[in-house]
């Protein structure tokens, strides 16, 4: 018997995304964001974040299924994002997804985000290596794992951020850049016309010991805005700026990824999240990994950036893993780490789900 047709729902921050997924393959998706009402403030506020989440959730799902020339009653699970992210966020895509699945008696899964984001890169490339190294580079997190079993095994982490993940570093740099929001396609295109050598910006945590594989870019972040002041009354390098910062960025992220290849004897890396659209730090990925001998996997473009197919993707990975599906009581964890790709926080009256 053929795997049921998996419906996954994203909303847990200005992307509300519905992705349809069978067997390992994607047969359609869709998404709305709410990035143009957010511009103006410089970054994302969470209440208008769900409150667009509420208008698009069902339009986003029928344009999936019409794009897939499917009808809601052929879907036979569905998988929802139950953390990390905004708690008003996560709640409406909760709500919506548990909806479907009582009003259709079809199975529940929980999702961690950025389990999803790992599994996006299945819907192009195929079942993931056993093992392969992953280097998750978003706006609110990078990571750098060992994956074995997405679905079945714990993921250990070799490293993480200590502070501003990559995207941060982006999104805040851009804006003292007098670039506009969302910062990394911003700084993208700036650099195009800028000489990456141009400024020196530090290497953050390059050679510690102490901290091999995590990441810090907090202090670049800083070096970038102190360069700027430095042109007071002067205008202001951009492209040159631009383009230099996205070289250390890329640098210190591709660099430890290889290095932990290399270390722990494993020939794949995947580099997903929204900053694995950034163009230096693709090209600088396969320009190291080729050196290296390491297989490079790096979803498509329309997959790096928060979407329901990467949902979906994990559930039809639990599905047919023959995992348990979630209590429909299940709640959702808008800190939960990284450790399995389902997450079924069970509502309790616990301060956490209070506050939740």
């Amino acid at each position: 018997m053929s795997s049921p047709i998996v419906l996954g729902i994203e909303s847990s921050c200005d992307e509300t995304g519905a992705g349809l997924v069978r067997g390992g393959r994607l047969l359609g998706h869709a998404l709305a964001s709410s990035m143009d009402e957010h511009a103006r403030y410089g970054g994302v506020v969470p209440e208008i974040a769900a409150r667009a989440h509420v208008h698009a959730l069902r339009p986003v799902v029928q344009r999936a299924l019409d794009e897939a020339g499917l009808r809601l009653s052929d879907i036979g699970a569905v998988a929802v994002t139950t953390g990390p992210g905004l708690s008003g966020a996560l709640q409406v895509g909760l709500a919506g997804t548990k909806a479907v699945a009582y009003a259709l008696g079809v199975p529940l899964y929980g999702v961690h985000h950025l389990a999803g984001h790992v599994a996006a890169d299945t819907l192009g490339h195929g079942p993931l290596p056993d093992p392969c190294m992953v280097l998750i580079v978003s706006g609110g997190h990078t990571s750098l794992l060992l994956v074995r079993d997405l679905v079945r095994d714990p993921i250990v982490h070799l490293g993480d951020t200590l502070d501003d993940a990559a995207g941060e570093c982006f999104d805040k740099v851009a804006r003292v850049f007098g670039l506009p929001y969302p910062g990394g396609p911003a700084i993208d295109r700036a650099a195009r016309a800028g000489d990456p050598r141009a400024v020196p910006f530090p290497r953050p945590l390059a050679g510690s010991p102490d901290h091999r594989y995590d990441f810090s870019f907090s202090g670049l972040k800083t070096a970038a805005a102190r360069w700027a002041e430095g042109h007071a009354g002067r205008e202001l390098p951009v492209p040159d700026g631009a383009a230099s910062l996205q070289e250390a960025v890329a640098d210190v992220l591709t660099r430890k990824a290889v290095e932990a290849c290399t270390e722990h004897g494993v020939d794949t890396l995947v580099v997903v999240g929204g900053v694995a659209a950034n163009s230096r730090v693709r090209s600088l990925a396969e320009e190291r990994c080729r050196t290296a001998g390491i297989t490079l996997r790096v979803p498509p473009l329309r997959l790096c950036t928060d979407n329901g197919a990467m949902i979906a993707a994990v559930g039809d990975l639990l599905v047919r893993a023959g995992a348990e599906p979630a209590p429909l009581d299940m709640s959702i964890d808008p800190s939960a780490p990284l450790e399995y790709a389902a997450l079924h926080p069970v509502a309790t009256t616990t301060a956490r789900t209070v506050a939740a």
